[in-house]
Formats: structure tokens, C-alpha cells, sequence
């Protein structure tokens, strides 16, 4: 992951987002997770190298190595839950699962029904077309073409128009891309796996986050990056909304893992390179 150091002088610092007060009763999820001695946290199985199953059927990755870490701190197991990525952001998971360390950009519609506490890492948001293409140089020359991006992301936000990043420290970015041909996926990866059979020949690119294209690149997909980052994110623990001690003891723990500098460690092991700060 040498190359995502070419873009670490775009990451700047964050602050730990503001923990508003919603529907659950005080403290009741961190109450269950603390009484049932289990923190159930959503990933997602095909999103490397934040999170993904391995040959032997095994949770690793970036965010599942930072959930598992805040379940050692909080003194409790955890579980992995899979459920669709759409179904994560909208919120209202009664009970189903406690925590999501998913890769999740705070955004104004998102705050609307779920909270979040702690912003655990940054990365750039780009651009990917095959490596057979040469008329694409730019995020602006696939202005009308096809490009693939997981529902529900701040991706089909950005190429709809409508993303507007809810978080501290968030440096403003420009729309590059007009009229694009949205292709959704339910996610990234697909996108990606569709963008390596030829160019052109169901997509002409693909919106992801940075690191999750220089692993496909590590794994031999014909593809490659386009210009530079078009914004950056800004990457929180989420939770449902109301229950201020959960997000008050994710908040301490998040930060105390920075200060300690068990994030930089995990953003070296995974990405290498630390995209914390």
C-alpha cells in the first residue's frame, strides 16, 4: 500500500463528532452489551481491506481489527453481522446489532437516525477505470460514462450531487463529475469486479475509497487510479441514535486507542501508511 502516501498531504485532523440525544433510553444498548458480555458489530464480507472473510472463513481487516479492540476494552466478546449496507445507514436497528465499525462518513441525512461518537480514520475518495483506458485522465472526462458505486454510499451521493458530510475538520471538496450514469452495486467490490473485465464493457469506472482500489490493484485487477482524490472522508463509529453513554464510552475508548497509538499501528498494518490524523 506503499502508493496511498501520495495522497497523505490531503488527510487532515478531525474531532470527535458531538453525541446528540435520540430515541433509546439512556444507556440501554451499552447496558445489553455490558450485561450479555458481547458487542454485535455490522461489517461488511467483501469490503478488503476494511473488512472481509478470509480462506479460512474469518472477520479480518482494518475496521474489524479496531471493532475487535474496542470490545477487548470495553472487557467483552463480539460478533459479526452481515447485513446490507443500506440497511446499516438507515438507522432503527432495534437491537440487532450494537455498533458499526464500517468505514461510515458522518453525512447530514445519516445523522437524522444514527449517531457518531468517534471518527477513527480518513481516506480519499477516487477515481478507478481499467488500465486498458486512455481517454479517461481525469475525474472530469467521465462526465456522462458509466461508473459503478456501492448503494447507499456517500459515492452515489457525490456523483448525484447531494453529499454533504456531516464532520468536523471535513475540508470542502468540488463536484467534478456531471451527468453520470450511476450504476449501483450492493458493493464496492462488485463495482470493481465489473470495471476489471474490460473497459467499457459494463463500466467505464468506479468510485471507491482509495485503499479498497490499491487492494484490488495488489490482487491483480486490471485496473488503476485516475487524477486525484475527488474528497476526502472522514470515518466514524456509528450507532443508533439516543443512547449518549454508548456513544460517550466509544468516544473515550476511539480516543484513547489514538493517543496510544494502536490506530496508527492497525492504518500501518492494513494500509501502510497512518491514516488516523
Amino acid at each position: 500500500m506503499a502508493s496511498l502516501h501520495r495522497w497523505l498531504p490531503i488527510l487532515a485532523s478531525g474531532a470527535l463528532a458531538a453525541i446528540p440525544v435520540g430515541q433509546l433510553a439512556a444507556g440501554e444498548v451499552l447496558d445489553r452489551v455490558m450485561t450479555r458480555g458481547v458487542m454485535v458489530m455490522s461489517t461488511d464480507a467483501e469490503y478488503p481491506p476494511q473488512s472481509s472473510l478470509n480462506s479460512a472463513g474469518e472477520f479480518e481487516g482494518f475496521d474489524i481489527d479496531v471493532g475487535r479492540e474496542i470490545a477487548e476494552r470495553l472487557d467483552v466478546a463480539i460478533e459479526f453481522v452481515t447485513p446490507g449496507w443500506e440497511v446499516i445507514t438507515s438507522g432503527r436497528w432495534n437491537g440487532r446489532w450494537d455498533v458499526s465499525v464500517g468505514s461510515m462518513t458522518p453525512t447530514v441525512a445519516r445523522r437524522e437516525v444514527l449517531d457518531f461518537p468517534a471518527i477513527y480514520y480518513y481516506t480519499p475518495a477516487a477515481l478507478a477505470v481499467h488500465a486498458d483506458n486512455q481517454d479517461i485522465a481525469t475525474p472530469a472526462d467521465v462526465s456522462g460514462k458509466a461508473i459503478g458505486v456501492g448503494v447507499a454510499t456517500t459515492y452515489e451521493n457525490y456523483l448525484k450531487g447531494d453529499l454533504v458530510i456531516d464532520a468536523e475538520g471535513a475540508p470542502p471538496f468540488d463536484y467534478l463529475i456531471a451527468d453520470a450514469n450511476i450504476r449501483t452495486y450492493d458493493t464496492d467490490l462488485l463495482a470493481l469486479d465489473d470495471l476489471r473485465l474490460g473497459d467499457g464493457v459494463r463500466l467505464d469506472a468506479a468510485l471507491t475509497a482509495l485503499p479498497t482500489i490499491m487492494e484490488a490493484v495488489d490482487k491483480g485487477y486490471p485496473i488503476k487510479v485516475v487524477g486525484d482524490p475527488v474528497f476526502l472522508e472522514p470515518l466514524s463509529v456509528a450507532i443508533d441514535k439516543g443512547d449518549p453513554e454508548l456513544g460517550a464510552k466509544l468516544a473515550e475508548i476511539v480516543s484513547a486507542m489514538r493517543d496510544d497509538g494502536t490506530l496508527s499501528e492497525l492504518s500501518m498494518k492494513w494500509y501502510g501508511a497512518d491514516l488516523t490524523h
